[in-house]
């Protein structure tokens, strides 16, 4: 079995930085592709940035470039997130995904199959 807990979120005022961590379990990590959606309140979940299972290709949306890092260790099983200059448009609970793909880095929520319970992230002015 595969299971997804994300951590890191919390209270941050604009302009800082947050680590976000996602600890798996099982076999899957090492060998699915990852990646970070979040999802502010009324608004549907969007891509954030998403690495290869060898951390090789990363793809990060428009929003984040510049101003996000995904990495991965997969002898920790657990994949990062770290965002720096955040502003009050970043506020969202953000979700942990996994792929079965291994290489290409998908944006659509369609391609990944298990998802974490989410982390809220809050970015005051």
């Amino acid at each position: 079995q595969v299971q997804l807990v994300e951590s890191g979120g919390g209270l941050v005022q604009a302009g800082g930085s947050l680590r976000l961590s996602c600890a798996t379990s099982g076999r899957t990590f090492s060998s699915s592709v990852m990646a970070w959606f979040r999802q502010a309140p009324g608004k549907e979940r969007e891509f954030v940035a998403g690495i290869s299972w060898t951390g090789g290709n990363t793809y990060t949306a428009n929003s984040m470039k510049g101003r996000s890092t995904i990495s991965r260790d997969n002898f920790k099983n657990t994949v990062y997130l770290q965002m720096n200059s955040l502003k009050p448009e970043d506020t969202a609970v953000y979700y942990c995904a996994a792929s079965r793909l291994r290489v290409a880095v998908p944006a659509a929520r369609s391609e990944y199959e298990l998802w974490g319970q989410g982390t809220q992230v809050t970015v005051s002015s």
